[in-house]
């Protein structure tokens, strides 16, 4: 954990796409920190893209010089945002307007005494590690992103079981049968990874989640490997409708033979975290445990 000890001099504020409640709250602020003395520069956060044909780091009008980025929006807006800036190696404020809330854990309501504590010194930040995914194809760089939550390797809705030959440091692991595969970061595994039977990891632990979808052979398990290593995977042979996506949010299509190379990103994402709750708190809250329990005691 880090702690913000000075005023910032610029900030940018990501908002969410063609949501006028954020619109709105994005003028506000902004405003407030004008008032401040504090240079702002705003953007809505682009539409969500499809499937690329080819796909590089997603361009954004923020400049790498701002101090602090407020992300205005739900859990998939700061993902989007994490593509965008998070490489920066900048803090990141999620601010939640009504989503499930993982990653932007404050609410609009405690916006702007938040934003006084953090200029205080008064509340934490915590370094969230992301992932980096190429995609080689007949010896050349197809794709390159950075994501915070996951890349997935998923095959189409009526396309066959798909072939997924799988190294971790140029080791030979498995060929997984399956009808895909999830390598996940902690910050991600309460995403798609637990929906497929993964195990939560506490959000700063240093490791990678392997966890295959579906598997044909009921021995194959989500495996943690740590995070200095570089996954693999290459495509078998007739991998029909084969997509690769990144937090889900931005779809690759794979053809036989490629090659998916996956390893941490050198750069952190800087992750404020709300001063009114910690992580098993929001555990308790988002995935509702326990509520069966309390209901039996009051009857």
């Amino acid at each position: 954990m880090m702690k913000a000890t000075s005023k910032p001099k610029s900030v940018g504020i990501i908002y969410k796409y063609k949501f006028e409640p954020a619109r709105q709250e994005c003028e506000r602020l902004s405003k407030w920190f004008v008032e401040r003395g504090i240079t702002v520069y705003s953007e809505e956060m682009a539409s969500p893209r499809a499937h690329l044909s080819r796909c590089l780091e997603e361009e954004t009008t923020i400049p790498e010089t701002v101090d602090l980025v407020v992300v205005l929006g739900g859990d998939g807006t700061l993902l989007g945002a994490a593509r965008k800036v998070g490489h920066y190696g900048l803090p990141i404020l999620g601010i939640n307007l009504g989503g499930l809330g993982f990653l932007t854990e404050i609410p609009v309501e405690m916006l702007y005494q938040n934003i006084e504590k953090l200029i205080k010194g008064e509340i934490s930040i915590e370094p969230r590690l992301m992932l980096q995914a190429r995609v080689i194809r007949m010896g050349e760089e197809k794709c390159h992103f950075t994501v915070l939550n996951d890349v997935v390797i998923n095959k189409g809705a009526l396309a066959r079981i798909i072939d997924l030959n799988l190294s971790v440091d140029n080791h030979f692991l498995t060929t997984f049968r399956a009808d895909g595969l999830i390598v996940s970061t902690p910050t991600g595994s309460t995403g798609y990874n637990l929906s497929a039977g993964g195990p939560i990891l506490y959000p700063d632990l240093e490791a990678l989640i392997l966890t295959p979808i579906c598997p044909f052979t009921l021995t194959n398990r989500p495996i943690i490997v740590p995070d200095t290593s570089v996954v693999e995977v290459q495509m078998g042979e007739n991998s029909e409708e084969v997509i690769l996506t990144f937090d889900g949010q931005v779809g690759f299509n794979l053809v036989d033979n490629d090659r998916v190379i996956i390893s941490k990103s050198e750069k952190k994402l800087k992750l404020i975290k709300s001063p009114d709750q910690d992580y098993y708190d929001i555990l308790r809250t988002k995935l509702k445990w326990g509520e069966n329990a309390y209901k039996k005691t009051d009857q």
